[in-house]
């Protein structure tokens, strides 16, 4: 594959299995930026990049702005609560607005599933990545999920992946599943039943009967966050519960599997879907996986700009 001709990237769905991987080893080549004394190189001069998130968000947001400065970019960040959307501006006001700064690639995140695509429908010129919508699709999770586990274990085809937790409310899982499934991964779900939504299955995933179903036979589990501000309580009765039933403990995911990879996307409810002694145990990938989110973004932001293989060495 010798260019990228994706003029945006909001869901993995419309990504190609070459694409994903191209845009993986990109990552992995611009990585090597971010282990050099200075952690900077011009490829993106000039070009300007907003941040528009409508949602709180702390991981994702970071990583987007050191992408961006590591490449040399000029970045602008509006959030919803200092932008007019407060005073009731509505989201064509605001992309207008957007339109007019001239902006190359607008990064955004919003609480409305589809929001990024209504966007990148109505903009004349610029790129748009969605850093999250709503419940519906988080690709850049994904993708620097899948070159953590490229990176760990060689390969993803004809892995196991086993995805714990809110299903229900969870984008990450939604473009898991999707991403995984694509490039050859057997994705399974586990969660209480009012976690797991109708459908999963056309996605691609299978239903575990049981936490231990899902575990025991994993190459890799990934928890997600309790995303107490998407529900009501109805969910599941307490946390203490619920960490009863599917929180992993070490000494429980050491009796279920001793050799499974443990992955979250973060922020972790400590005591509730991992223990610590989950969390940074040797088997753990989520520290790695942070470090890849900046590479990977590094990645889409100048594979957007249309980098060639060799933009980077100078």
């Amino acid at each position: 594959m010798d260019h990228f001709h994706q003029k945006h990237i909001l869901d993995m769905a419309s990504l190609s299995k070459q694409e994903i991987d191209y845009i993986i080893n990109t990552a992995i080549t611009l990585k090597d930026i971010s282990n050099r004394p200075i952690k900077k190189v011009p490829t993106l001069r000039g070009k300007s990049i907003v941040h528009f998130f409508h949602e709180p968000s702390t991981r994702t947001r970071t990583s987007f702005e050191i992408a961006a400065k590591r490449m040399s970019a000029d970045t602008f960040s509006i959030s919803a609560s200092t932008s007019s959307m407060t005073k009731g501006e509505t989201l064509l006001d605001t992309v207008n607005t957007l339109q007019a700064m001239n902006p190359d690639i607008i990064v955004m995140r919003h609480s409305a599933s589809g929001a990024p695509h209504f966007v990148s429908r109505k903009l004349l010129n610029a790129s748009v990545i969605n850093a999250g919508d709503g419940m519906h699709a988080h690709p850049t999770q994904c993708l620097l999920d899948m070159m953590t586990v490229r990176e760990a274990l060689g390969k993803i085809k004809d892995l196991k992946l086993s995805i714990i937790g809110d299903i229900f409310h969870s984008r990450v899982a939604r473009s898991n599943i999707i991403g995984f499934t694509k490039m050859g991964a057997k994705v399974t779900v586990a969660a209480p039943c009012t976690m797991i939504p109708n459908g999963v299955d056309k996605l691609g995933a299978q239903v575990a009967k049981s936490l231990e179903d899902a575990v025991s036979n994993a190459d890799i589990i990934m928890a997600l966050r309790i995303q107490k501000e998407r529900q009501s309580n109805f969910f599941f009765p307490s946390e203490r519960e619920y960490a009863s039933f599917y929180g992993l403990s070490y000494e429980r995911l050491k009796s279920m599997n001793k050799n499974a990879y443990i992955m979250h996307p973060g922020p972790i409810n400590r005591g509730v879907e991992l223990s610590s002694d989950v969390a940074d145990c040797p088997e753990s990938l989520i520290m790695k996986q942070v470090t890849n989110g900046v590479a990977i973004r590094m990645a889409l932001l100048y594979l957007l700009m249309g980098g060639t293989r060799n933009a980077h060495s100078n």
